[in-house]
């Protein structure tokens, strides 16, 4: 009962598969036998096998046309010219391989394949278990993109395309391939012209190494978390598509130490530096390691004795493992808006300059939908966490097609993580992110005050930094930059919001550099009556999509307390003296009535 798992391939779903090729196979018979019953007619008799002519009035049956198609068939094939494959019924082909290893091959190997045949083997092995996939011999027809004959193979049941490892075709075999759990799929497919020899190929149940292609997956020592074996060695090569790096990311280790590690150890080749090449051994975590080409290879071998847990690691390439550094930008799922492939983990790392806090918009989430018993994302889902690591305080994780509002995180760093499972997928997600800087806002009755760590600004001149038009620029005090504007300066007007009175103006941070225009826009109110301002972020550029030139969605920014807690002691220059002057009018008033009334009662 292996497959009864969720990612897996129960016996409905076999039936399910075995009743619709039947009905394919039905429906091309029915066809045949249609070409079959004019041409009969038409010809005659065979010159391979006298067969009486039907007459126009004869109606036989299925099962006789059947048969005398495949004669048909069968003599067109044998009168043919020259070497050629034959389109035959009832090759053997395709299956399931449930064996801890074994062998198979393209009908007729090592003669030519068939025209016109479709074929699929699945691979299935103990739950828990992996399959090493190799090619002993391969020659089929070639073309730029495989679109003739080709060799497929998926990492797990080969009717959903996000498990698709590579299209091979020509005579180059394709690669030793691991999958990343119990099931694997390789499908066959010929067309109608030019055949060769085919292919042979073996498998086999917990081997450790082989190649890892893909955009992410996980690589462990040999029957972890279990200790592995004595007197293994085991090598992995993890490769990614196109241009990209790889990004190896160990999450558990455990293995016997030694000086130098020269027992049992973990290397890695491919890295810069001095971890090329580098031995790794003990209880220690490997750093994050990452290749300097499209290839990472990673070696695990013991000696005769003392064991350990072993190591499980993550790795990560191309679109699945980016770091984003400037100050605002987009990103989106591996393939969107097509569906995401299966069974990968992502990491997009969001890394601004200290001083900034990073604000994270979803234009567009839709993924696999939530636990139908639980509600909870516990099959594809979208996580994003306060920091740089998924051991930072997670902000959300999110499923479906509901996209939750904005996330911003306390720091200048945000990490998002997408992972995705066996089976199901979606045109995943789509994401806008800005940095916000962090201000302390306030107001009195008369004037606007601002204060910002230069810190999260550098390295920018302070006139890039102004209220209202560039005739109010900020002044350097310490290490801040300072506005202080009375409300009837600095292009301010007076509006009504929820019945009340506030004083609004835009405060202008200016980001552009070679010629291009970078400018951020946030909106500062005050309420006079209450002396209470806030600063909400406003943008009118359609890069935010539904978030464009609007505030409400935004939150209002840090308290001066948390820019105190990045920028140290801060010194507040403006003091708001209005009602210091308004209480000294009052008192010296009435000292002014007392005065008067005693001299009236004197008089």
């Amino acid at each position: 009962m292996d497959l009864l798992d969720r990612g897996g391939w129960d016996l409905q779903e076999l039936h399910n598969l075995a009743k619709i090729r039947r009905d394919q196979c039905r429906s091309q018979s029915a066809n045949l036998v249609s070409t079959w019953r004019y041409q009969i007619r038409h010809l005659g008799t065979l010159r391979s096998r006298p067969t009486r002519a039907l007459q126009p009035a004869e109606t036989p049956g299925e099962e006789m046309l059947a048969e005398l198609g495949s004669y048909l068939l069968l003599a067109v094939a044998l009168l043919g010219a020259g070497p050629r494959a034959q389109a035959m019924k009832g090759v053997k082909c395709g299956g399931v391989l449930s064996a801890p290893s074994g062998n198979f091959s393209s009908p007729n190997f090592p003669r030519l394949y068939p025209y016109d045949m479709e074929c699929t083997w699945l691979v299935v092995v103990a739950e828990g278990s992996s399959v090493l996939l190799t090619f002993h011999a391969f020659e089929l027809e070639y073309h730029d993109t495989c679109s003739f004959d080709f060799l497929e193979i998926y990492n797990g049941a080969s009717g959903d395309k996000g498990n698709l490892l590579g299209r091979f075709c020509g005579q180059v075999p394709p690669p030793p391939f691991t999958s990343s759990w119990n099931v694997m799929s390789v499908v066959f497919h010929s067309d109608k012209h030019v055949a060769s020899h085919g292919f042979s190929a073996g498998y086999q149940k917990d081997v450790c190494g082989g190649v890892l292609p893909g955009l992410s997956g996980v690589l462990t020592s040999p029957e972890y978390p279990s200790n592995y074996p004595n007197n293994v060695e085991c090598r992995w090569v993890i490769r990614a598509a196109g241009p990209a790096t790889v990004k190896l990311v160990f999450m558990d280790f455990q293995v016997e130490a030694s000086e130098q590690c020269t027992y049992d150890y973990v290397a890695v080749l491919g890295g810069p530096g001095p971890a090329q090449g580098q031995h790794y051994c003990g209880a220690t975590k490997p750093p994050t390691l990452v290749s300097l080409g499209r290839e990472l290879q990673v070696v695990f071998k013991s000696d005769f004795n003392i064991g350990g847990r072993g190591f499980k690691a993550h790795y990560f390439s191309g679109e699945c493992q980016e770091v984003y550094m400037a100050v605002r930008g987009n990103f989106s799922s591996p393939q969107y808006p097509s569906s995401y492939p299966n069974n990968i983990r992502c990491h997009w790392t969001i890394r601004l300059p200290p001083g900034y806090r990073v604000k994270v918009f979803f234009l567009d989430l839709d993924l696999e939908d939530p636990n139908s018993l639980t509600r909870t994302c516990d099959f594809d889902h979208l996580a994003a966490f306060d920091g740089a690591s998924e051991e930072a305080p997670l902000l959300g994780s999110w499923c479906g097609r509901h996209s939750p509002r904005p996330a911003t995180s306390s720091s200048n760093q945000l990490l998002l993580v997408l992972h995705t499972d066996r089976s199901t997928t979606g045109r995943g997600f789509s994401v806008a992110y800005i940095g916000v800087v962090p201000m302390n806002v306030s107001c009195s009755r008369t004037d606007f005050q601002i204060l910002i760590a230069a810190q999260a600004l550098a390295p920018l001149d302070r006139t890039k930094v102004y209220l209202g038009s560039r005739n109010c620029a900020a002044q350097e005090v310490g290490s801040n930059f300072r506005i202080q504007a009375r409300f009837d300066t600095c292009s301010t007007e007076s509006q009504r919001r929820n019945n009340t009175s506030v004083i609004i103006s835009v405060l202008y941070i200016d980001f552009s550099a070679a010629g291009r225009e970078d400018i951020h826009e946030y909106e500062v109110r005050c309420e006079p009556r209450r002396k209470e301002a806030s600063v909400h972020l406003l943008s009118g550029s359609d890069w935010l999509g539904p978030y464009a030139a609007t505030a409400e969605h935004l939150q209002e920014a840090p308290s001066r307390d948390e820019v105190e807690a990045l920028e140290g002691p801060v010194t507040m220059v403006a003091q708001d003296t209005s009602d210091i002057i308004f209480l000294g009018l009052c008192i010296l008033a009435g000292v002014l009535m007392l005065i008067a009334i005693v001299v009236l009662m004197l008089l």
